[in-house]
């Protein structure tokens, strides 16, 4: 992967991040739950000539080893991580659960970014709707679901890794989520969500990190309903994925692009990981964006 290892400051230690290099405009790249810093490598590469991209590792992902207590600091992170990079209005670009994260840190006023550009990564439930399906998400049984499907949490040995990273990328054709991604950026994204501990390594996230950023009864300055919008001023780009996690909910996201000036919603053929799937229709978008903000 091109790019520079850096760690960002946050109150109770850093995260793990990747600066791409370039000048320019400071457009932060985060990922969704799952995924980490290396998944933006393609988006990144299109990005360095026009503009500094740099991608986080959130916490309890990738190779950040802070874990999440509580289910509003792996977004509170991004204002310490702005900071540390000495960037004034950056561009806020965020995949899934990214995409809120990114919101929800524009909504409590920590960041006033120049744009947001939210990658299939939308809230669209009401706050009882939405309590619900997170209650869901912290059972047994979804659990093991994440462990079956992603192995979270697992711990290997180097032969393992190695060998499940390879696997990765030979079958990364066959799985719904990576078909069209290029293979070895797939092994790359896997690769580097295993993190060292002691003499083994571990698959992150663990179910515990999936666990406490759900635990949204928790949530003190935003919560993440619908009505979130309502609270950000930024212009906002919504990018949603035709085969996507929105896909069927089109309707109520045009609904939130048109809610208030300065928003608009970009339909984009892909899967709902579009900056592995998709990786230069993205980048033109947010290069639009970029040269946007520099002009305005």
């Amino acid at each position: 992967m091109i790019g520079t290892e850096i760690e960002l400051p946050v109150v109770d230690g850093v995260l793990s991040g990747v600066d791409f290099g370039g000048r320019g405009r400071g457009v932060l790249l985060v990922h969704g739950s799952g995924q980490n810093a290396a998944a933006w490598a393609d988006v990144a590469s299109r990005l360095v000539h026009h503009c500094r991209p740099v991608a986080v590792d959130l916490r309890g992902h990738g190779q950040t080893r802070l874990a999440s207590t509580g289910p509003e600091q792996y977004w509170q992170d991004l204002g310490s991580v702005v900071t540390a990079l000495s960037w004034d209005r950056p561009l806020l670009v965020g995949h899934s659960s990214g995409g809120y994260a990114v919101t929800a840190a524009t909504a409590s006023g920590l960041l006033e970014p120049a744009a947001l550009c939210l990658v299939d990564g939308m809230v669209l439930n009401d706050r009882d709707t939405a309590l619900a399906w997170h209650a869901t998400a912290r059972t047994t049984e979804a659990a093991d679901r994440l462990r079956t499907r992603f192995r979270y949490g697992w711990k290997a040995d180097s032969e393992q890794m190695g060998a499940y990273v390879d696997e990765c990328e030979r079958t990364s054709g066959e799985d719904p989520l990576n078909a069209g991604a290029r293979p070895g950026l797939v092994g790359e994204v896997a690769r580097r969500s295993f993190l060292r501990r002691g003499g083994r390594w571990v698959r992150q996230p663990v179910i515990g990190e999936i666990a406490a950023v759900s635990d949204v009864e928790q949530c003190a300055e935003v919560f993440p309903s619908n009505d979130v919008y309502d609270r950000v001023a930024s212009p906002m780009t919504i990018v949603l994925a035709g085969e996507g996690s929105y896909a069927a909910r089109r309707d109520e996201v045009q609904a939130i692009a048109d809610a208030a000036p300065g928003r608009r919603l970009i339909d984009i053929p892909s899967n709902h990981n579009v900056p592995m799937t998709r990786p230069a229709e993205l980048a033109a978008i947010i290069l639009d964006l970029v040269g946007d903000r520099v002009s305005a």
